[in-house]
């Protein structure tokens, strides 16, 4: 018994390790930092649990400390990490969501969702719904969390996320454009930052890069096993038979590409169909050159972080009759 405690079932690398007896070895995202009080960003945190009952699903909450009575625009951000690592107490994200809300003066809630392996990839979607409707249980003013009833301004909340998280943002508008709009669930704009989008057959730039290309063409077999085709609508919003965007539930898109990135002519790709779609709302692109995917996340204080993390504090805050 100890020596199959030991015996390596499989890897998935750079990320992690299963063992035989079911226990999972992760590489990256470890780390955690508690919520609290950053004095050098003006932030607060707190953490609530008990949103899906069972389960180890949690939000962190971020408010800026001298919001006093004001109503604030509410970020709904899904962290990346290939959907098996990292949660919003990893040090990458939450230092991320402190300098974010720092900097764009809005009230933030980082979703932690169930991850692979231990869950399939449809409980990450199903997780991320139920938050949605969580939050949303206070655009009245009555909701378990006094920090959202008090500061949430919930004629301006927005989906973002990194990654797979931008891939899961994506799947929540497209999800919100589908139900029943008794639901009340109304979001104002996405933010989709290097998203994780793919396809079968190479585009633009890809097949100049074979090695990455490899490694992102193998990402969702490892994520879906049971449909492991690339064009799966839910990785490949743009697909022959997928969904179509004219359904996306917002308003307004920013999507967010570098140059180095392999999944960059996916994301161009996505801002083309949207704008083609017979969608209502407005779509606009931002390119970083120089950097590769998610370069924002280990360096906040450099000059190209600056720039993309300011891009989002004006998309947050700019007024909807810009955009009418």
């Amino acid at each position: 018994m100890a020596t199959s405690n030991l015996e390596l079932d499989y890897e998935f690398l750079p990320y992690l390790k299963v063992y035989k007896n079911g226990h999972v070895e992760r590489l990256l995202g470890i780390d955690a930092i508690p919520p609290g009080i950053d004095s050098q960003f003006g932030v607060s945190s707190i953490d609530i649990s008990n949103i899906v009952p069972n389960s180890e699903v949690y939000v962190r909450i971020y408010l800026p400390i001298n919001c006093k009575n004001k109503k604030l625009p509410l970020v709904i951000y899904f962290h990346g990490g290939g959907f098996c690592m990292f949660t919003p107490s990893s040090s990458l994200y939450h230092n991320y969501l402190n300098t974010l809300v720092s900097e764009s003066r809005v009230i933030a809630i980082s979703v932690h969702y169930r991850r692979l392996p231990e869950h399939p990839i449809h409980v990450a979607y199903e997780d991320s719904w139920q938050v949605l409707q969580w939050v949303f249980s206070h655009c009245n003013g009555d909701g378990p969390e006094p920090w959202l009833n008090e500061h949430a301004n919930f004629a301006r909340v927005f989906l973002s996320g990194d990654s797979a998280g931008a891939n899961i943002a994506h799947n929540m508008a497209m999800t919100v454009g589908s139900v029943d709009p008794e639901l009340m669930v109304d979001i104002l704009g996405v933010a989709l930052i290097h998203p994780y989008f793919w396809g079968s057959d190479p585009i633009g730039s890809e097949g100049l890069y074979p090695d990455k290309k490899a490694g992102v063409d193998r990402l969702w077999s490892f994520v879906c096993p049971s449909n492991s085709d690339n064009d799966d609508p839910r990785v490949n919003p743009i697909a022959k038979g997928a969904p179509g965007l004219m359904s996306l539930g917002c308003r307004r898109v920013l999507i967010c590409v570098a140059e180095k990135d392999i999944l960059k002519d996916r994301g161009r790709a996505y801002y083309e169909a949207l704008g083609r779609s017979g969608w209502m709302g407005v779509v606009e692109i931002h390119e970083t050159q120089g950097e590769d995917h998610v370069f924002h996340l280990h360096d906040l204080d450099s000059q190209k972080s600056k720039d993309l993390m300011k891009n989002l504090a004006h998309f947050f805050n700019r007024e909807r009759t810009h955009f009418l």
